[in-house]
């Protein structure tokens, strides 16, 4: 039995009372659940029934106290009830998009919720005034009835205080000279943290819960021997790129969350570079370390990314972000752009869908894939990506490609590098006219040209001695309407190849090393796909393909094969009628009449196979050469989804520009920077270091590297890197970097004495030792 009487229940069992709780205590009242089954009392169903409740409760209460006790009873998993599913800050949002014409699945796979949290923020009222007890007052102090605050850290004291209203408005003090100090590397005022604790932003997740606060503000504690933090050396050249500022112009507040836009941004970064390849492989690290040199409690878990990425790919600001990326790159290293480098990039496809096929260099074979366009600079840096639709050739988006690179770099005039892929004297012509020079390898036969006629030519170009053996000649294309420069190198096994360029103005040994340097991309590729994972499938989305896009048709390749094998057995018959007239004896048929009676079976044979040869070629025209993809199959009328491809694509490629700017800076202080100087950012990047926090500063001491002289090159990166005095992202802290003195590894010892007396017993260091001694 189950008595309750006025806020007190008893559980009696033949008579005799087992449990005595508190009605409002669910723990106690969840383990007298438990007891009664484990003991044998009661089944589910009847401890259920004299409850209330159904039998898969009793069974997760048994689960749960089986797995951790009294203390998992009292945890809650899933949902916190009254909570909603979409804060209301994004009622607006719903509401537009509804007003567009979407369903509740495309809103809620916009927004990276389910299908039911749209149907439920819709259906359900605005929550009771009573919610507002978390809320501030204008002049920063709780409303009544709230918890009292606690006190303020010391590095957040510089910082704006906003008071936050229900419907998003924000009311701020009037501008000073502390206030108009206090914005970060955004433009936007530095929000303020409830917590005192770095390790505790249980107030700050709170607010985040009630949809108050867009970003958790970074929080530094103390810390000793955080591994991988030296990675924190790239902060400064992050924000730098203006990454953070041109991300919240585009984007603004991502929702109300713990983890907001910066902090999103920052952790994708810094996990890129500490070669975290992807969201899942986040399991495999400490998120307390991580969230320390985050400023946070802990990271961002794999789910919690995840959502993220959707959540920015649902905005289709991609490409906006790359363009605005590139013109800051452009701005910051225009003297690199003389020569751009543009090169496809086949990403291979495993999957179930019916993709466009692509021919892999490395495979040598046409594979499902997708082909992305990267354009490099003069050093090999990437300044921006395209993906082709339907892979389309290096032909055909070269001019898309192009008119991306006039948009940035203005009316100046650049050289354009490509292979073979892009050999078309037709598309040279338009590219001259649009005031481009060009670069690139001869494709087809060429004449060969005489070995007498190369000559020897040495140069020292970008600090390195290079020798060819070269032949200049000038070329016609077009009927001769088109006049290019060809520089033909000659190889020690005789291999010669033909360089065709616009440049007349260059020496000709300058024309070849800046078409061979075109490795530098591809070596590019290689890193990537090692280094950063580039070819990894993001997500498994996929987007509707243009239905009118056209392709060969399949039906004529198969009539082609069909043909192919009608000619052979024509060719055969004929060889075979054609020896027959070779061996005919004139005495005994002198005439063709004669011939056909005596080979009539071979004659049919050879008029019938020319009769189906002839039908073939009939079908053939009847077919068009090209149809619409859509009426093939409804399954190829989709492609991969790109935005969130692109999106984690330009992180990494920020990531690459970000280890080339590090290895610049670090290549006076380190003499093999050009064949060492990445391994040794690896290395600072994996090491540790110590977080030490001031009111002003935030001082990062990076340990010892393996051997002394890659020690100090990152201790002269430090100096140079605590030169910029850069503020972390979001906060008013000025990073400065240094590194602990190396330690002492070897014994000094004493040299021989100096006194006068003492030389009769002490032992020279030249002394032979005397053998007798034992060891």
């Amino acid at each position: 039995m189950l008595r309750s009487e006025s806020e007190h229940r008893v559980v009696v069992v033949s008579g005799l009372p087992v449990q005595h709780y508190s009605a409002k205590d669910a723990v106690a009242e969840a383990y007298a659940m438990v007891f009664l089954v484990d003991a044998g009392y009661a089944t589910q169903r009847e401890v259920a029934a004299a409850f209330g409740c159904c039998e898969r409760t009793v069974r997760r209460h048994q689960m749960r106290y089986h797995d951790g006790g009294m203390a998992a009873l009292a945890a809650r998993c899933g949902w916190r009830p009254g909570r909603r599913r979409v804060p209301t800050k994004r009622v607006r949002i719903i509401e537009g998009l509804k007003a567009q014409g979407l369903g509740n699945r495309e809103i809620a796979r916009r927004l990276g919720v389910t299908e039911n949290s749209i149907r439920k923020m819709i259906a359900t009222p605005e929550p009771a005034s009573g919610q507002q007890a978390l809320l501030m007052l204008e002049d920063g102090r709780p409303t009544e009835g709230a918890p009292a605050s606690p006190p303020v850290p010391a590095q957040t004291a510089p910082v704006v205080r906003t008071a936050v209203t229900r419907s998003g408005a924000q009311n701020s003090p009037p501008p000073s000279a502390s206030s108009a100090a206090a914005r970060d590397a955004e433009g936007e005022s530095l929000a303020l943290s409830l917590d005192h604790d770095p390790t505790n932003r249980s107030w700050d997740r709170l607010l985040a819960c009630f949809g108050l606060l867009d970003d958790a503000v970074p929080l530094f504690g103390q810390a000793q021997a955080v591994p991988g933090a030296g990675v924190l050396g790239a902060v400064p050249l992050l924000v730098a790129s203006g990454v953070f500022e041109v991300a919240h112009k585009l984007y603004g507040a991502i929702g109300p969350a713990f983890y907001g836009l910066r902090t999103t941004l920052l952790t994708l970064l810094l996990m890129a570079l500490s070669r975290i390849q992807r969201p899942e492989a986040l399991k495999e690290h400490d998120p307390q370390n991580l969230g320390r040199m985050l400023g946070l409690d802990r990271a961002p878990e794999v789910k919690t990314l995840r959502r993220k990425l959707t959540r920015l790919a649902s905005y289709h600001k991609a490409e906006q972000l790359g363009a605005e990326l590139a013109r800051r790159r452009v701005e910051a290293r225009g003297q690199l752009l003389g020569f751009l480098y543009v090169d496809g990039h086949v990403r291979i496809y495993h999957g179930q869908h019916q993709l466009p096929k692509a021919y892999s260099a490395r495979l040598h074979l046409a594979v499902p894939a997708t082909t992305d366009y990267w354009v490099n600079d003069q050093s090999g840096d990437p300044l921006f990506v395209m993906t082709a639709a339907a892979n389309a050739g290096l032909v055909k988006m070269l001019p898309a490609v192009l008119g991306e690179v006039r948009q940035l770099v203005g009316e100046r005039r650049v050289t354009v590098v490509f292979d073979r892929g892009g050999w078309s004297p037709k598309l040279f012509a338009e590219l001259l006219d649009a005031d481009f020079d060009i670069l690139t390898y001869r494709k087809g036969k060429a004449r060969r040209i005489a070995t007498k006629r190369f000559a020897v030519r040495r140069a020292e170009l970008d600090g390195r001695s290079v020798e060819y053996r070269l032949h200049d000649q000038a070329v016609r294309f077009l009927k001769g309407k088109l006049r290019l420069r060809q520089v033909t190198r000659l190889t020690d096994s005789a291999h010669q190849t033909q360089v065709i360029t616009s440049r007349w103005d260059l020496t000709d040994i300058e024309v070849a090393y800046r078409m061979f340097e075109r490795w530098r991309q591809e070596n590019f590729f290689k890193y990537m796909r090692e280094e950063f994972l580039l070819d990894a499938l993001v997500d498994y989305q996929v987007e509707p393909d243009d239905p009118t896009r056209t392709v060969p048709n399949p039906q004529r390749r198969a009539l082609d094969q069909d043909i192919r094998r009608a000619r052979a057995e024509v060719a055969k018959l004929q060889q075979a009628f054609g020896a027959a007239a070779a061996d005919n004896r004139e005495a005994c048929r002198p005439t063709m009449r004669g011939f056909k009676i005596a080979h009539s079976k071979l004659g049919r044979q050879l008029r019938a196979a020319r009769q189906r040869l002839d039908a073939l070629f009939n079908a053939r025209r009847a077919l068009p050469a090209r149809v619409e993809i859509a009426d093939l199959s409804r399954d190829a009328v989709v492609k991969l989804a790109t935005e969130r491809k692109h999106l984690t694509d330009l992180i990494k490629m920020l990531a690459y520009q970000t280890e080339s700017d590090l290895l610049a800076l670090i290549r006076p202080h380190y003499a093999r920077s050009d064949d060492e100087g990445r391994t040794l950012l690896h290395e600072l990047f994996h090491a540790a270091a110590d977080i030490d926090v001031t009111e002003t500063e935030l001082r990062i001491t990076i340990h010892p590297l393996s051997s002394a002289h890659r020690t100090l090159a990152v201790q002269a990166l430090c100096a140079t890197l605590t030169e910029t005095a850069t503020r972390f992202p979001g906060t008013a802290l000025t990073l400065r970097f240094a590194l602990h003195p190396p330690r002492q590894t070897g014994m000094a010892f004493p040299g021989p004495r100096s006194d006068p007396g003492a030389t009769g017993s002490a032992t020279s260091p030249r002394q032979k030792p005397d053998s007798s001694r034992k060891r």
